[in-house]
């Protein structure tokens, strides 16, 4: 089943859907990938990549990772919500066109709440890494 297109689970539709595909998925990590187009909004007019598309990039992996396995449970992919950024390292330029990869790995869930770090690599390099804090919404408990 992988990889997998993340437009099948993720909420996130274009231009704001920055991850195309997840790539790999094991024991609470997961690897996501990305192409972004010089088109998108995260690019300037020389195509280079803002960095506030690294923290987007680390939450909408995460996404992708939690609808896999939502989808896996037999549900359909559920929401969430960026709560908090820690420790956020910005330490290359991403442009468009540039291959990324980020991957995931869940610190811990509890609450409704979920840790993530997360790391965003174009080849051998590190571009981004940071921990988010996300808040997750379970559909069947009726209210989020």
């Amino acid at each position: 089943m992988l990889p997998i297109t993340a437009e099948r689970l993720i909420p996130h539709r274009a231009p704001m859907r920055l991850v195309d595909t997840l790539v790999s998925v094991n024991d609470g990590c997961a690897v996501a990938e990305s192409v972004l187009p010089r088109s998108t909004m995260m690019a300037d007019g020389e195509g280079k990549i803002d960095e506030v598309a690294y923290m987007e990039l680390i939450a909408q992996s995460y996404a992708a990772f939690r609808g896999y396995m939502d989808r896996m449970d037999g549900k359909p992919p559920g929401e969430g919500f960026l709560a908090g950024v820690r420790n956020l390292e910005i330490t290359g330029t991403a442009y468009a066109g540039d291959r990324l990869l980020t991957s995931i790995r869940t610190v811990a869930a509890f609450g409704g709440f979920a840790v993530v770090e997360g790391v965003v690599t174009r080849g051998d390099e590190t571009l981004a890494s940071g921990t988010l804090t996300l808040r997750l919404v379970d559909p069947d408990a009726g209210g989020g």
